[in-house]
């Protein structure tokens, strides 16, 4: 029997997609479990990439005339009861607030006192919330259309959770605009969608599908529900954005109405649109392999790590002036608009500095020592190479060619993504060939971890 290949994540994905996926979340330092139930604590390199995210998706969305704001956390239960479909399709995940203090029980424990008049939901999604504000900012056609964003976090009560999937509380983000005309309001439906995919494939690399989802599939309340969605590599698809046509389902719950400028009162049109920590998770299990992650370079929590090799103490000084120098030479760059993000890491702990670094996914591991130095040059690793696949290459020459390394790297993972989605694709254009595709064999063929997401 030949000799395997070590890998830094035990079971691989061949051998258990679903804990490879939670041992990586692990290893790469993205997050840990919480000690309540079904939330998690995102570390500072996993948040450090939803910073980044989160500043792409912000600066696409004012570019289309968006503004930020904040509404509160708790929902009065009366607002979500004013819809009926959307109160229905929530109600089972709301967590509920019935007291407003604690007081020391007869057991000497603290018990919840002071029943409140009315129970508050904790914020599962605005609609209600938000439209509230609404009808009292809207009240001529001169007012719209009102388009406005929020960051915040939500809670829906799940059962099963997997960190950064399906958590009971996460981040994200969620538009909500108000229109004079349904046209306008499905033309900003249609713009958010191309948004999140855009950031999707030039940011995340991660190609995605766009459609509509069906009716029994849509948002509580929405007419109609766009969805962007990737193949994962257990080929399972996964919903990374959607955005949603409300009509005047919701305006009409809220009271939003305005002025048209023939003097005639109407309701509104609105929509809704949301993007969560779900695309961490979405991308790695796209990208990462059985080493840990890999982290596209454009929302990379860092982008190159610089590891002196330092074996005898009188090297340290010369190799240490050598590491902070380039490392000032690479600040002063600037990658798609933001400053190359460098880490200096000069840990004593052997061969387990350079795989802890795999498993994070960094873009690129720069190892420096004596003879680089004499030589003027880098050893530079790759993380969508192997990690056995380094090059020496001149220092001037990597300072001036790094970016386009990262841009390689961007487009190589993307291209990896692309071509595995295509090879476990087929098209199924009539019935027949459907039940065909359903049938246990066949369904074996294309799809052997099932469908869903």
């Amino acid at each position: 029997m030949g000799k395997q290949n070590k890998t830094a994540i035990t079971p691989t994905r061949a051998e258990d997609y679903p804990e490879w996926y939670q041992q990586v979340v692990k290893a790469s330092q993205m997050a840990d479990q919480s000690p309540v139930r079904g939330c998690m604590v995102i570390k500072p390199w996993g948040y450090a990439l939803w910073e980044n995210i989160m500043r792409v998706l912000d600066d696409m969305f004012k570019k289309t005339g968006v503004k930020n704001a904040y509404f509160p956390i708790f929902i009065p239960l009366s607002f979500l009861e004013k819809e009926a479909e959307h109160v229905e399709g929530f109600a089972k995940e709301c967590a509920v607030v019935t007291h407003h203090r604690l007081e020391k029980g007869a057991n000497g424990g603290l018990e919840p006192a002071g029943m409140l008049n009315e129970p508050l939901i904790v914020r599962p999604t605005s609609e209600t919330i938000i439209g509230d504000s609404f009808s009292k900012w809207v009240s001529s056609y001169r007012d719209l259309p009102l388009l406005i964003n929020q960051w915040a976090n939500v809670v829906r009560w799940e059962m099963r959770t997997r960190l950064f999937l399906r958590t009971s509380e996460f981040l994200w983000q969620e538009g909500h605009t108000v229109h004079a005309t349904a046209e306008e309001a499905v033309e900003r439906t249609q713009m958010m969608l191309e948004i999140y995919a855009r950031l999707a494939e030039e940011y995340l690399a991660i190609p995605v599908i766009k459609g509509r989802k069906t009716a029994s599939e849509r948002f509580p309340g929405a007419v109609d529900t766009l969805c962007i969605e990737a193949m994962m590599q257990d080929r399972k698809g996964l919903q990374a954005g959607t955005s949603h046509f409300l009509g005047q389902n919701f305006s009409k719950a809220s009271e939003i109405t305005f002025q048209s400028s023939i003097e005639k009162e109407e309701y509104a049109w609105t929509t809704s649109w949301g993007a969560s920590t779900r695309l961490i998770g979405g991308l790695i299990m796209t990208h990462g392999d059985d080493d840990g992650i890999i982290l596209p370079p454009r929302v990379a929590s860092s982008h190159v790590v610089l590891m002196p090799i330092i074996r005898k103490p009188e090297d340290r000084m010369n190799i240490m002036m050598y590491v902070e120098s380039l490392a000032k030479e690479l600040k002063d760059k600037f990658y798609h608009h933001c400053p190359l993000e460098v880490e200096i890491d000069d840990r004593d702990i052997g061969g387990a500095r350079g795989w802890e670094w795999i498993k994070k996914g960094i873009p690129l591991r720069v190892e420096i020592g004596p003879r680089d130095i004499a030589d003027n040059s880098v050893y530079v690793g790759r993380r969508d190479k192997g990690h056995r696949n380094r090059t020496s290459i001149k220092r001037d020459r990597f300072v001036g060619e790094i970016t386009h390394i990262l841009d390689e790297i961007q487009q190589t993972l993307f291209d990896r993504a692309l071509l595995f989605r295509k090879t476990h694709s087929i098209t199924l254009d009539d019935k027949l060939r459907c039940a065909a595709f359903r049938n246990h064999s066949t369904y074996e063929k294309y799809a052997p971890y099932g469908t869903g997401g």
